[in-house]
């Protein structure tokens, strides 16, 4: 396999979205010892053709051999490499609820390169406490906090009214990133990454498809 530049590649969002879930897969054959793998064996496997794979991993100057494929582990530390999954990004959770738990309990994601380092709440009951090994802060100590740690991503798993603000907490301390898992679409700045995760609009889309296909069997 070759990369035929090492200068970083601005993608198409989709092949942004589909890049982790090769890495995924082929993290899996490595674990497996798999020496090599085919655009048509992880076309297979992800209901992607295989044409879109080579083009998707194109975009990073990465190459198979003729016949044989891409070798996995060249895969894995190329795609982990790109997607930035190879560094640690420190980041803390504003909203301390179930979600917002969840993810703090989740040590997985330091697979990812993500650091939960802290949780912001207003609730007495929870400040103070940990969670998953990360100590709960009051909110109003989150500007004090984040000039002696200087964490760039904020997670928002708040109520959907408290959204914004929280938003505006974090980007006023200095925070340049957000993900949101509220279904709030949050106005920021440009130079504010925002990358917006909601459960209920996948929920929505599952619902959509369940009764389409109802319909399909019934009409059928």
């Amino acid at each position: 396999m070759t990369r035929i530049s090492e200068n970083r590649t601005i993608l198409p969002e989709p092949t942004i979205r589909r890049l982790p879930w090769y890495l995924s897969y082929v993290r899996m054959l490595d674990n497996q010892h798999v020496e090599y793998v085919s655009s048509t064996q992880i076309s297979k496997e992800l209901n992607v053709q295989s044409s879109q794979i080579a083009k998707d991993l194109s975009f990073l100057n990465i190459r198979g051999k003729t016949r044989i494929g891409y070798e996995v582990r060249s895969l894995v530390t190329e795609l982990e490499d790109f997607l930035g999954f190879n560094s640690h990004h420190d980041a803390v959770v504003i909203g301390t609820g179930s979600l917002g738990t969840a993810l703090m309990q989740d040590h997985g994601l330091e697979n990812y390169g993500l650091n939960i380092v802290a949780g912001f709440d207003v609730r007495s009951d929870v400040i103070g406490q940990c969670v998953g090994g990360v100590p709960v802060y009051a909110i109003d100590e989150l500007a004090a906090w984040q000039r002696q740690h200087g964490v760039s991503i904020a997670i928002l798993t708040v109520p959907v009214e408290n959204a914004q603000e929280a938003a505006d907490l974090a980007i006023a301390s200095g925070m340049t990133a957000l993900w949101n898992f509220t279904p709030y679409r949050i106005k920021a700045p440009e130079d504010v990454v925002i990358a917006n995760t909601s459960i209920y609009a996948h929920l929505a889309i599952i619902y959509n498809r369940m009764h389409k296909t109802s319909v399909e069997t019934k009409n059928g």
